[in-house]
């Protein structure tokens, strides 16, 4: 009897530690675990099955075991060995989702099944979280049996490279995080008053003046040295005092741009990890780089225009441009550019913080306005993101643009990102218009993460729990208006973020509270749960050398 209750124990302990030891980020659908306390065990005879057509997921996983734990698995297509392998299968059979994938692991192999290769590769970032946190000589994989899908078409994370730029490298590296959280977008966030960074051939000056600014302020907006000057919105100008008034820098020149080559390069790099590049290009607002090579498309051609050393709203010192033909023709042939670059369906036009005064201030304004029928400078903004968007869907592409494309009335099929708050998502459904759900207090990662933050961020802290907290579906809609809600997405802006760590810095965690909210069912969050899978996720951070918050570790 004592021999029984004695194996009933052992039995029910190594059940519990087989269940510690899966802690999966984002939550699967479904997920069993304790069916067997015999694990799989992956070592240099172990085979990866795949055909050649689902090369992207055998190769990623190849390589990443290989990069971590120093093991290279051979990638055999045509093995029939039953035992000791991985196996990657697309299958016929009706699953949930095309995105769905069943990942069953046991003594012998570890099978993913899935009815997709962007579903094959979700069920391969699942297996990796399944493999030890540490360099072992022994890779035990537990016994599962996982089902798994997402509950948002989009799952977006933003950077910005305009305030500062990160190379290629980088890029890539920041997409390789991405996509071990079963994310699907990449919101390349490539111009703005501070830098452009994407290399038009048309138009060399763009990154011959515009990628370069003479130097950036020091400290938080508005700089150090800087805090006597003081800025008066008006309906009908600006005042900046005192009037001779300028801004001090470090003096510093910074700058960099992506060629064409680069971007394709990046652009397949994603491809292969299943997540699809959003290029966005500012207008009419955020343009002083551009003006700084190209004025005359300005509302002030004959002012010296120059790239933004200083943070914040750049339309005290006017960065819109003139909604002209002559700009129309020239962001065109940018725009076609860029689409030639990108395959995605959507490219991000920006269309935020416009501010009206320039255009009240311009005679030609003025004269484009009643030329057109406009009231006011809100309907010509209007005018001016329909008459884009006319020309990116002549092209097949759909554009996506900030909640402010709804001011005057919302381009025909625009979709709408919504950062002010949830309002913008909420009227954009309203309107049977997508709408993806960034609002700055809970998706902006550049903001700190604790309420006394050990490093500089920008403005009121957006914490984790918030962050895991968040609901995209705002309460209000209904449950036709609600199918509009295509997703959501953290950003990421870069005043404050110089360098490649203070980017992991700013990132994680958050992004993992991203990943659930918009992959797991909402039934299935837990915030202590989350917390406690955090802990093993740390481990991993570890092992890739990733910089995050040690005052997680404290509680």
């Amino acid at each position: 009897m004592k021999k029984i209750i004695f194996l009933f124990l052992s039995f029910a302990f190594c059940n519990r530690l087989s269940a510690q030891e899966v802690n999966i980020i984002p939550q699967p659908v479904s997920i069993k675990t304790g069916l067997s306390t015999e694990k799989f065990i992956i070592d240099k005879s172990t085979e990866i099955i795949s055909s050649d057509s689902l090369s992207n997921s055998a190769l990623f996983l190849q390589s990443y075991i290989q990069k971590y734990y120093d093991l290279k698995l051979r990638i055999n297509p045509n093995s029939t060995s039953k035992k000791n392998i991985i196996k990657l299968e697309i299958v016929t059979r009706l699953l949930k989702s095309s995105n769905e994938y069943e990942l069953v692991s046991n003594y012998d192999q570890t099978i993913i099944y899935a009815n997709s290769e962007n579903g094959l590769f979700y069920g391969v970032q699942t297996l990796i979280q399944l493999l030890p946190d540490v360099k072992s000589a022994s890779l035990q994989i537990p016994a599962v049996s996982i089902t798994d899908y997402p509950r948002f078409d989009y799952r977006g994370m933003h950077l910005d490279v305009s305030r500062h730029f990160f190379d290629v490298e980088f890029v890539k590296q920041y997409i390789d995080y991405l996509a071990l959280h079963k994310m699907n977008y990449f919101h390349w966030h490539l111009t703005d008053d501070h830098g452009w960074r994407i290399e038009i051939k048309k138009y060399p000056k763009l990154t011959e003046i515009g990628a370069w600014r003479d130097g950036s302020i020091v400290g938080l907006w508005p700089g150090k040295g800087n805090e006597n000057i003081k800025y008066q919105v008006l309906p009908t100008g600006i005042n900046i005092t005192p009037k001779d008034a300028v801004i001090k820098t470090d003096g510093i020149k910074h700058g960099g741009f992506y060629t064409q080559e680069q971007i394709k390069d990046v652009v397949e790099y994603a491809a292969k990890r299943y997540i699809t590049i959003i290029p966005e290009i500012e207008m009419p607002a955020h343009s002083m780089a551009l003006l700084a090579a190209y004025p005359e498309l300005g509302t002030e051609p004959n002012k010296k225009y120059e790239v933004a050393q200083t943070w914040g709203m750049m339309n005290k010192y006017n960065n819109v441009l003139q909604a002209s033909d002559t700009t129309f023709k020239f962001l065109e042939n940018v725009l076609t550019e860029v689409m030639d670059l990108f395959p995605s369906q959507y490219i991000h036009i920006g269309g935020d913080e416009a501010s009206k005064v320039w255009w009240k201030q311009s005679a030609v304004s003025q004269q484009i306005m009643k030329a057109n029928g406009l009231k006011n400078e809100s309907e010509l903004q209007s005018y001016f993101i329909q008459r884009i968007e006319k020309f990116v869907n002549s092209k097949g592409k759909t554009i996506i643009g900030w909640n402010e494309i709804l001011q005057g009335g919302l381009a025909p099929n625009a979709i709408v990102m919504s950062w002010q708050g949830e309002k913008g998502g909420i009227e954009a459904a309203k309107q049977n218009h997508k709408a993806i759900m960034t609002p700055e207090n809970k998706m902006y990662f550049n903001h700190g993460q604790f309420a006394k933050e050990d490093s500089l961020t920008a403005s009121t802290p957006s914490l984790l729990a918030d962050v895991y907290n968040y609901e995209p579906v705002p309460a209000e809609l209904n449950a036709e208006q609600a199918k509009y809600i295509w997703g959501g997405q953290g950003c990421l802006w870069s005043e404050y973020i110089t360098n490649p760590a203070k980017v992991q810095y700013q990132l994680f965690p958050r992004l993992d509270a991203l990943s659930e909210i918009l992959w797991s069912p909402k039934e299935k969050r837990n915030y202590p749960d989350f917390q406690k899978r955090l802990k093993t996720q740390f481990k991993r951070y570890d092992l890739r050398r990733i910089t995050y918050s040690k005052r997680y570790l404290e509680n």
